[in-house]
């Protein structure tokens, strides 16, 4: 332990020279001009350097007592004031610092500064574990506070669709399949007129809209029952299902399929995703990209029996903080756009045990669809 003499020589010493500390760390520390406890910081300084005094005349756990009151009210601060905490540490170690230099000037002998300097280093590591632990702990706690009220906004809002959609559905599904059949009439007694094709396939894209509402509030099932089914095969009528927005864009379609594989699961969901996934790559590339708009669908077997189809555009990229949120309910940047899309889309890659996912890099956007193969019918 530091002698009596010693103890009272560090205490006069570091009196005489506190003035001068303070300003010197005042001089050095990082301060933001928007920070609404700038003006107590020096104040902070101060009640630091107060414990300091008292270092050797408390026990450990009174000086904890002391040091973690400072350290919480010292976080709190920190935390309203929304001030990286790495400043916060970069001030505190340039007070240890500091202090040192001035200690390194008394007439302390050698043992009596190793003993004097060991109970700082204590000190100034157990304030900064307190403040970091209560700094972290509130910040944490805002982010719960946060996340629980956005999640219960989703769940109001998606409760809010599901009862909407149900009256929805009705009012506007059976005039549509009226529409429907009656094309097929006409159809039948006027084989060769024009464009009853498009106007089928455009109702049928009206229906699939409809379907990522009914899957969203989970009033209906597209597809019912699991079938086995050709993922080559579904592509193919994907791409004829879109072949009239593919034309109006002049898209160019790169395919690079494996020899045929088949997937067990709920075919209309998955054929879903697909159409959601291209269609929006042609909508990205018809507002743009001007010259040589090109998609990439490539299917390949990866080990363990999973199948992945990466379907790639050569349209801008999507902006790093978007790429985080894409798939989130409500998330969107078109100006007639539900932003549900993408989140129906992995809602119903995950339900199958699979997994969805987008890179994006410039002039290159990669969607990545891992699913399970269907093994009786791939070994």
């Amino acid at each position: 332990m530091l002698s009596e003499t010693g103890f009272s020589k560090l205490i006069d010493y570091l009196l005489s020279r506190k003035e001068e500390l303070l300003n010197e760390w005042g001089k050095k520390i990082i301060i933001s001009y928007d920070d609404p406890f700038k003006l107590q910081i020096r104040d902070n300084g101060e009640a630091m350097f107060s414990i300091l005094l008292n270092i050797f005349t408390m026990t450990d756990q009174q000086l904890d007592d002391h040091l973690k009151r400072l350290a919480a009210k010292i976080a709190m601060e920190r935390v309203h004031a929304d001030i990286n905490i790495g400043d916060f540490v970069y001030n505190v170690s340039s007070g240890r610092t500091i202090l040192y230099q001035q200690l390194s000037q008394s007439k302390l002998e050698w043992e009596e500064m190793q003993q004097a300097m060991n109970k700082i280093n204590y000190c100034f590591d157990k304030f900064l574990y307190f403040a970091v632990s209560s700094y972290t702990d509130a910040k944490n706690k805002i982010i719960q506070e946060k996340t629980h009220l956005i999640d219960s906004t989703h769940e109001d809002r998606l409760t809010l669709l599901g009862q909407m959609t149900s009256s929805f559905v009705h009012e506007f599904r059976n005039p549509l399949t009226s529409i429907k059949g009656f094309i097929q009439l006409i159809k039948s007694e006027y084989p060769d007129m024009k464009y009853l094709d498009i106007i089928s396939n455009e109702l049928e894209q009206l229906n699939f809209r409809i379907s990522q509402f009914l899957l969203l509030s989970k009033k209906e099932l597209i597809g019912k029952e699991k079938t086995t089914f050709s993922l080559n095969t579904m592509l193919e009528e994907v791409l004829v299902f879109l072949y009239p927005s593919i034309l109006d864009v002049k898209v160019k379609i790169i395919k690079e399929l494996h020899d045929d594989v088949n997937i067990y699961g709920y075919a209309d969901e998955i054929r879903q995703v697909l159409i959601n996934i291209i269609f929006n790559a042609i909508d990205v590339l018809g507002h743009y990209r001007m010259e040589e708009p090109i998609i990439e669908i490539k299917c390949f077997i990866i080990p363990n029996s999973f199948v992945q189809i990466n379907i790639g555009n050569n349209g801008p990229m999507i902006p790093e903080e978007h790429q985080k949120t894409i798939f989130e309910p409500f998330f969107t940047t078109k100006k007639l756009g539900t932003g549900l899309g993408l989140f129906v889309c992995r809602e119903i890659i995950e339900k199958h045990k699979g997994v969805l996912t987008c890179s994006s890099h410039m002039d290159r956007t990669v969607f990545s669809i891992v699913l399970p193969l269907n093994n009786s019918s791939n070994h």
